[in-house]
């Protein structure tokens, strides 16, 4: 074999340690004490789980804080201080960004991506020039792939769907949308869904992005889903409306998105730092629970979104991490939601992308990370650092154990 690693405990079955056998890029076997010959390395009865999945995140319009200014932190401001900053941005710019970005993601472990990129006659495609040179040269550590969107509107932005269709023709494989800065959210949504059954796409969309959860858009975007059968090919990312939901209309809300095949994905770190801004004082943390819509039955992801801007000035792409800020902020304590909050960042993101080669089972390729701790739950509460992570069977990084160095 090419790969033989020793001694792992696997996610779901941490009663015992087992071998995992590699060859040719895929797993091949998975047993104890597996009788084979080839390059081993002993985890020494360290986690092993697949590769994180990163299903959110914005290379083109990262690491540009010391270009804008975030001094109200709201959501408007951070639309416009990007909107700006967008005008001078070139294929050249975007690349050497996202690729800063993209290699923080290898560090942390994570091996598929799907990254959010604007279009708008502002910056016409030239964020999807410099992204998609990305994906080619780091197939060998990522999959990464494009998911097109119009964040300053479509419908009262001309010019704009004609850009979306055509990074569709050229290299973007998902159509996303944020209907609430467009004059007509629900005619937006109709275009996206009209793009995605043209182009035969997946859908993943910014929604219901706000302080207050009188209104929702997901009942529309699920009405469509059901409509056009794209459940479990449609996504929605942030709804911090849900947040600020009775528990009648989050249940029902949650009920209806289960039914649909509509996931969700959660921004912790963004929709806490942009949410509770109108608030003087005790301040609402703007993040749904997305542990509780697991328990309703709607798969949930949490992802990074924005990274070093004035959506979110802070951020290592540390997925690890992301969990167990949404596990502090959504008061998270039960272990089994705890593993949940792992499962965002692995096996549920995987669903949500439909990233079917994926998984710790022989046959699939072997994309894995080792995590320095022994369950999910550890992981998340210590924030375990990945030691190694592999991308068909290749090492792809390395970060040495630390160690103490006593006195003699």
């Amino acid at each position: 074999m090419d790969l033989i690693v020793r001694n792992a405990r696997l996610p779901h079955d941490l009663e015992r340690e087992v071998d995992i056998g590699v060859e040719a890029g895929r797993i091949v076997a998975i047993e104890a004490n597996l009788a084979a010959e080839g390059e081993e390395l002993d985890v020494g009865g360290r986690l092993v789980s697949p590769g994180f999945v990163e299903t959110h995140i914005h290379l083109d319009k990262s690491c540009i804080l010391d270009r804008c200014q975030s001094q109200r932190g709201d959501l408007p401001e951070a639309i416009g201080e990007v909107a700006k900053a967008k005008a001078a941005f070139t294929p050249e710019d975007v690349y050497a960004r996202g690729k800063r970005t993209l290699e923080k993601c290898l560090m942390q472990g994570t091996t598929h991506m799907r990254t959010q990129l604007e279009v708008d006659p502002g910056i016409g495609l030239r964020g999807l020039e410099g992204v998609l040179p990305l994906i080619e040269e780091y197939r060998w550590a990522i999959d990464i792939e494009i998911c097109v969107f119009p964040q300053e509107g479509l419908l009262n932005n001309p010019g704009t769907d004609d850009l979306m269709v055509q990074a569709l023709r050229n290299g973007a494989r998902v159509v996303g949308a944020a209907p609430y800065t467009d004059t007509n959210p629900h005619g937006q949504i109709d275009r996206v869904f009209e793009m995605a059954r043209e182009f035969d796409a997946d859908i993943d969309m910014h929604l219901d992005f706000g302080p207050t959860g009188d209104t929702l858009d997901l009942d529309y975007v699920c009405e469509l889903a059901d409509r056009y059968r794209w459940g479990g090919r449609t996504a929605i990312g942030h709804v911090t409306k849900l947040a600020a939901a009775s528990p009648t209309r989050f249940d029902a809300a949650a009920r209806r998105m289960r039914d649909a095949g509509v996931a969700l994905t959660v921004l912790p770190s963004t929709d806490l730092f942009l949410m509770g801004r109108d608030c003087d004082c005790n301040q609402p943390r703007g993040v749904t629970h997305a542990h509780k819509m697991i328990h309703h039955g709607v798969n949930c992801s949490l992802s990074t979104n924005n990274v070093l801007n004035p959506f979110t000035p802070f951020g290592d792409c540390s997925l690890i991490r992301m969990a167990n800020l949404n596990a502090n902020i959504c008061h998270i304590g039960a272990t089994d939601d705890i593993r949940e909050c792992f499962n965002m960042i692995t096996e549920r993101s995987a669903q949500l992308i439909n990233a079917r080669d994926y998984g710790l089972a022989p046959g699939k390729s072997a994309d894995f990370v080792v995590l320095d701790c022994q369950s999910r739950e550890a992981a998340i509460a210590e924030l375990a650092p990945v030691l190694f992570a592999y991308k068909r069977g290749r090492r792809t990084m390395t970060r040495p154990a630390a160690t103490l160095h006593r006195p003699n």
